[in-house]
């Protein structure tokens, strides 16, 4: 049986540590929110032949005088543009704009108009043979195909920020009274209403974690958050509790029949629920990598929020939220002592 109880010092340690790093990247630099709450727009756009530079896009839109403007190439030949700017007018310009960075790579194979030889056809004249090769080039498709647009304005940004953070709290109050009302049968050693701050305050560890690894994503690689990031969080804060809860009922089937003391009895329950919480979250996590690498750009980031809050809740439901319950049994029977 592993000593994962008696070591909680380490596992609190290596906590303490990592949520320290996430903390201080989070009020440095914060997270970079996208046009979801900031209001903006999003235009993906597929290309036939190969992608300009971000350098030529940056150059064909300036002149549109875009307002935080970002590209981000996605798949093998397609690219998210997104800007503060939300009319339509400035939607169809960047269009054009692109049409025009593109123009040269889709008519390379199409004849010039200097190179069209005009000769009499079946007795038409000159004209009519022009007319054709000019109707035959122009129907040359598109250089640029629109994939997706969509635009939010600065209201319903600031709408979906309260929104979002509406819902976490909401959410953290109602496990606390789920967690206190499954475990009302068991007071000894522990109040239920411990059993569910234990668990929120691991779910206070996860979270940080994630916000801070997009917090530092941000700062060094431009990537934004947006409502599917709240989604994942959301996502991440059930799978968290629910890992913590197997746990926890494992205590709790254990305490009326063991005969060792309260410490003892979790680490127990803690071993016994081991390779069960362990199989779950791997096998979830495989599933997540192979979206990370195979997936689009829309989810990518989507996945990677899930990867990472599901890899630090599975460490928090083992090494930290069952830690917590033998320290604050400890606590309290130092005050019945005193």
């Amino acid at each position: 049986m592993y000593k994962i109880i008696q070591n909680r010092k380490i596992w609190l340690s290596i906590s303490g540590v990592c949520l320290a790093i996430a903390l201080i990247a989070i009020c440095l630099w914060g997270v970079r929110p996208g046009i979801d709450f900031t209001g903006g727009s999003s235009l993906e756009v597929q290309f036939v032949g190969q992608v300009p530079g971000t350098d030529q896009i940056k150059a064909a839109v300036t002149p549109l005088n875009l307002q935080s403007f970002t590209s981000q190439p996605t798949g093998s030949n397609g690219l998210i543009l997104r800007f503060q700017n939300t009319d339509e007018a400035t939607h169809q310009a960047v269009l054009k704009a692109l049409n025009k960075l593109v123009a040269p790579v889709a008519s390379a194979n199409t004849p010039k108009a200097q190179d069209i030889k005009v000769q009499p056809v079946n007795g038409q004249s000159a004209v009519g043979a022009v007319t054709v090769e000019t109707q035959a080039a122009s129907s040359t498709p598109a250089a640029v195909t629109e994939l997706q647009f969509s635009a939010v304005g600065p209201s319903i940004g600031s709408e979906l920020t309260r929104n979002a953070v509406d819902s976490i709290l909401l959410v953290l109050l109602l496990i606390i009274i789920y967690i206190a009302y499954a475990f009302r049968k068991v007071s000894k050693p522990l109040p239920s209403w411990k059993y569910g701050l234990a668990g929120i305050l691991a779910l206070a560890h996860d979270v940080p974690m994630v916000v801070g690894v997009f917090a530092v994503l941000g700062h060094f690689g431009g990537v934004e958050v947006n409502t599917p990031f709240i989604a994942a969080l959301l996502t991440v804060l059930g799978f968290s509790i629910h890992d913590t809860i197997v746990v926890f009922d494992r205590v709790r089937e254990n305490l009326p029949k063991s005969r060792e003391n309260f410490e003892e009895t979790v680490n127990m329950s803690v071993n016994q629920t081991l390779v069960r919480s362990i199989n779950t979250s791997v096998t979830v996590l495989l599933v997540l990598l192979s979206i990370l690498v195979f997936g689009g750009e829309s989810v990518r980031y989507f996945a990677l929020a899930l990867f990472m809050g599901i890899f630090f809740g599975t460490y928090s439901s083992i090494f930290l939220a069952s830690p917590l319950l033998v320290i604050f049994e400890k606590w309290q029977h130092k005050k019945v002592k005193s």
